[in-house]
């Protein structure tokens, strides 16, 4: 699959502030814009690229622009978590994840699935 990377995003720098998280990765077409997180890092994390990368399928399977449009009402339907583009994506990430040994997995300092939860689900403490 054909896709490039951007560090130092802004969009994933909007992303990030949003999500109030120290990382971020997001799909815009076939570009992963990273915030927070180096490259070299990111793709260390083979859960964490599966997922973006299971977004990048979505976004050529459904066209851009129609992509954007179904992943916003989506998420206005029922939320960032629930969204079923995303949740697609986190199975994908965690069938990602299933090929890496397990002292590997231990050693990954970047954790996706760790990061706080959208700000539309996020009990208030």
């Amino acid at each position: 699959m054909k896709y490039k990377i951007v560090e130092n995003s802004p969009f994933a720098r909007i992303a990030r502030l949003v999500l109030k998280s120290s990382n971020v990765a997001m799909v815009l077409g076939q570009t992963i814009h990273l915030s927070g997180v180096k490259r070299d890092s990111f793709l260390l994390d083979k859960g964490w690229v599966a997922h973006e990368l299971c977004h990048i399928r979505q976004f050529q399977e459904h066209g851009y622009l129609r992509f954007l449009w179904l992943y916003l009402r989506e998420s206005m339907r029922v939320g960032y978590y629930n969204n079923k583009y995303e949740v697609e994506a986190r199975i994908a990430g965690l069938k990602g994840e299933i090929d890496l040994p397990v002292a590997q997995k231990a050693d990954s300092s970047i954790k996706p699935t760790e990061l706080p939860l959208p700000i539309d689900i996020r009990k208030e403490s």
